[in-house]
């Protein structure tokens, strides 16, 4: 049995043969440009108009009215115009379902006489009884429990994983994957802010949801970099390499892996809240799918090109040039020749070796294989006779 060792013509091809040539380490200015982009913009959004807190974390008092003909979201602000309440902070919502549709009301704080008024205004105009309205009061103190509860979690969460990962691997895998789970929550919390998406206790679940995401995602690539390494520790290969090759094997892994689980949270946002009007499964979805989202860009472009400048002064002087091409593919496919690609001729070695690692200059030369016979500069010894 032969191993099939051609090469794909087309790029998708490619990728599902597990037959890529990218070279993400050269790409890393790129990809840690637009982190830390994504990141200037979150901030700049925190400050300016901050987050869209829902009721749960603000506090206030919430209607669900039966919506109709005759009652909907401008009947709704009549009504409370009619009490003496300001709907410049007011939320005003008609949300709709294969049951019925709903007109959502949140305020602040109302005293509770002002509070039992409104409600049978609204039941007034709903055409309804006091009965059918869903009336919600809410503290702002179980709203600031939650966000302290969810803080202390994430302290705990991210220092367990350093030191799992620092056991496990070593520290500067662990700091690559914080740095990259922390840009993960990061862009989300960015997206939310600059599209005022509603937070409530649903996202803040999802928000928690999306380190483990992120985890996965990085200690994949991570597994395979740590096997990679063992493997060519006797071939002075650059760390840079090995980054690029632990990346284009798993790369349609982590991209399969993401997929699958991007489709069921789709569908939670399509099915669940856009046909059948589940709000709380949209609130947990959102935060989810971006979060899988900036998880899988992370991984590839921020956790293992940081792991790649951590430790790429840490080994011995290779004095080498980075594998690219079809040097990079060869050893991609497991097909190359002591660290330098598809076994065609090519040895790459130091140029005067020895004045090189004195100088400590990283001088390269291409030396094409040639036979033994071109390469001795004198005739060869005559064979001496064997004694009988």
């Amino acid at each position: 049995m032969t191993l099939d060792t051609s090469v794909s013509t087309t790029g998708l091809g490619r990728l599902f043969r597990g037959q890529t040539a990218i070279d993400f380490y050269g790409k890393r200015k790129v990809g840690l440009v637009l982190a830390v982009v994504a990141v200037i913009v979150t901030f700049g959004s925190l400050l300016t108009q901050g987050l869209n807190l829902g009721l749960d974390f603000e506090g206030g008092d919430a209607w669900d009215i039966p919506a109709s003909e005759t009652f909907g979201v401008d009947e709704a602000a009549e009504v409370l115009s009619a009490n003496g309440v300001s709907t410049t902070g007011a939320r005003i919502q008609l949300r709709s379902s294969e049951t019925a549709d709903v007109v959502t009301v949140q305020v602040e704080v109302l005293p509770r006489e002002q509070a039992a008024q409104v409600t049978s205004d609204f039941a007034e105009a709903a055409g309804v009884s006091t009965e059918e309205i869903n009336f919600s009061f809410t503290s702002s103190t179980w709203g600031r429990e939650i966000t302290e509860k969810a803080v202390r979690a994430l302290v705990i969460f991210l220092a367990i994983v350093m030191v799992f990962i620092s056991l496990r691997f070593e520290w500067r895998m662990a700091i690559s994957a914080i740095v990259a789970m922390v840009n993960d929550v990061v862009v989300a919390v960015g997206v939310y802010s600059v599209f005022q998406f509603e937070v409530t206790p649903a996202t803040v679940i999802a928000f928690l949801t999306i380190l483990g995401n992120s985890l996965y995602d990085t200690i994949v690539v991570f597994d395979r970099v740590k096997e990679n390494e063992g493997k060519y520790a006797g071939k002075r290969m650059p760390y840079e390499d090995i980054v690029n090759i632990s990346m284009n094997q798993v790369m349609m892994r982590s991209l399969i892996t993401s997929f699958s689980s991007i489709i069921p949270v789709l569908s939670l946002l399509i099915l669940g809240s856009g046909i059948m009007g589940a709000v709380a499964l949209r609130e947990f979805a959102l935060a989810l799918l971006i979060g899988m989202i900036s998880g899988v860009y992370s991984s590839i472009f921020i956790a293992t090109p940081l792991l790649a400048f951590l430790k790429k002064d840490t080994g011995r002087k290779t004095y080498r040039e980075r594998l690219l091409g079809d040097d990079l593919r060869g050893e991609v496919m497991g097909a190359g020749v002591t660290g330098r690609g598809l076994g065609d001729g090519k040895l790459v070695v130091p140029a005067d070796a020895d004045d090189a690692i004195d100088d400590d200059r990283e001088l390269v030369t291409t030396a094409v294989a040639q036979p033994a016979d071109r390469l001795l500069t004198h005739p060869p010894r005559p064979r001496k006779k064997k004694r009988r």
